[in-house]
């Protein structure tokens, strides 16, 4: 049996991935193969990559079926329900970094704060007869931050793909959605909520709850944690996972 590390099969996050893991002395190397998801960690034993979409590794994380996985906070806290008991988050990567915000028209100039919002989707409802659509791929994650802070009178609809596009194109009236420098906002003529931050993500070590690894895995699982500079978890029973 082996520990399996996730992380992300291509891209920036994959490159900038390598290069947290060869800046703590751990080196990993893809496999010889383009097409295979695989690979290993140069000169320790017992240890497999497993290449997958970033979207993957919440699940998989959650599941058992890999020990350990790079993804981004945003995708654990909106993935997996109730996080805390089925992963842990060993340690922030300082890479990745990107802004769950909501975010409305530039012209809905007596709309810059949440209060502001909910007062707007009331006037909205009554006038058209119908909640003022928010368009978001993150349902859970703004769903309850609104109810959070109070804002009624929406519905969310899904937007797996340019969502900074629904407004113009009339399919939503607000968004919510992740943002890095702002511009793609800016070019939708979109404006954030003064207190519309939902969620400050960036990429990091996660480890599985629910993965048991044998003792021999644990003790691979330890040396690895101990090159990265990372504590090892602890079940309640005291057993490192």
């Amino acid at each position: 049996m082996t520990i399996k590390l996730g992380i992300p099969s291509k891209g920036r996050l994959q490159d900038k991935t390598f290069e947290w893991f060869q800046a703590r002395g751990v080196t990993l190397q893809r496999s010889d193969s383009t097409r295979e998801y695989a690979g290993s960690v140069k000169g320790m034993e017992g240890i497999d990559l497993v290449l997958l979409s970033a979207g993957e590794i919440p699940q998989e994380l959650a599941a058992g079926r890999i020990h350990l996985g790079v993804t981004g906070t945003d995708l654990i806290h909106e993935r997996i329900v109730r996080w805390q008991d089925r992963v842990e988050i060993l340690g922030l990567m300082g890479f990745g970094h990107a802004d769950l915000v909501v975010a409305v028209p530039k012209t809905w100039v007596d709309v810059e704060t949440l209060d502001d919002l909910d007062a707007a989707a009331a006037q909205f409802r009554a006038r058209h007869g119908f909640r003022l659509r928010i368009a978001t791929k993150y349902h859970n994650l703004v769903r309850d931050f609104l109810r959070a802070h109070g804002v009624a009178d929406y519905q969310l609809v899904d937007s797996q793909g340019a969502t900074e596009g629904t407004v113009k194109n009339l399919t939503a009236e607000a968004i919510a959605d992740i943002t890095s420098t702002g511009d793609t906002l800016e070019a939708n003529h979109l404006k954030v909520l003064s207190d519309g931050l939902i969620h400050q993500s960036q990429a990091a070590l996660v480890a599985s709850v629910s993965a048991e690894p044998s003792t021999a895995e644990r003790a691979t699982l330890t040396t690895l944690l101990d090159r990265l500079g990372l504590p090892m978890r602890t079940t309640s029973e005291g057993s490192a996972c």
